[in-house]
């Protein structure tokens, strides 16, 4: 499985960003509604955290405290293709942001970076204040 993420960049805070992870792979393609999919951030000198994800068996999204009401995980219509819509954003969002994926996660298990296996190479999102 190969993730491609996409849609950085540098925003004001306040502004608004679409960031694009798209899967591919054999594995993928033959098990596309068994995957969740998931965005992580890592900022300078801090820990890789979770951001929000989409469960394989629903189209519910699930949402760290701190992006709740402002980022929305939605999937495209080809399933392949997960987005995060990222919204009144602030010079605390500044990260780097990792899409991901798996088969195996467990909701008790989804806000942690371990469950996913594949993970796509990172995108920057730079927020000035």
């Amino acid at each position: 499985v190969q993730l491609q993420a996409s849609g950085g960049g540098l925003v004001q805070a306040g502004g608004s960003l679409r960031l694009s992870c798209t899967a591919s792979g054999r594995s993928f393609n033959q098990y596309i509604n068994q995957y969740t999919m998931a965005w992580f951030r890592q900022a300078p000198g801090k820990a890789r955290e979770f951001v929000a994800a989409l469960r394989r068996s629903d189209a519910q999204g699930y949402y760290a405290d701190s992006v709740k009401g402002r980022f929305t995980i939605s999937r495209g219509g080809a399933k392949n293709t997960v987005y995060l819509q990222m919204s009144s954003l602030k010079p605390e969002d500044t990260a780097v942001y990792y899409c991901a994926a798996d088969r195996q996660v467990i909701l008790s298990s989804m806000r942690t970076d371990g469950s996913y296996d594949y993970w796509g190479q990172g995108t920057q999102v730079t927020v000035s204040s």
